[in-house]
């Protein structure tokens, strides 16, 4: 029994002595924001100052919620409202092609 004690110890070291290995991911920060000529609405702009910058959307939907949350959509983002006031601005995701015509 006093055997198995130290044998246990060693083998129970020498698995967290064992070097650990991972892979790093690399995600550049921003990069999903890198169009920058896309204008957004910012938030608290009035409806109607929405409208007269970007023009109507092209699909309104109807409020949600309480407080009433609305969402309009334009060609390559969405404007949320509440009431009267933009809350926020998202652009439409559009995946980038990485792959070089080489890579299979």
């Amino acid at each position: 029994m006093n055997i198995f004690i130290p044998v246990f110890m060693i083998i129970s070291l020498s698995l967290f002595a064992s070097p650990l290995h991972a892979d790093v991911i690399k995600i550049p920060i921003g990069e999903q924001n890198s169009d920058s000529e896309l204008q957004l609405p910012q938030r608290g702009m009035l409806r109607e100052a929405v409208i007269k910058n970007f023009g109507k959307p092209l699909k309104e939907y109807p409020a949600i919620g309480n407080p009433p949350i609305t969402r309009w959509s334009y060609d390559g983002f969405d404007v949320y409202f509440e009431y009267n006031h933009v809350i926020n601005s998202v652009k439409h995701f559009t995946p980038k092609n990485n792959h070089s015509s080489g890579d299979k």
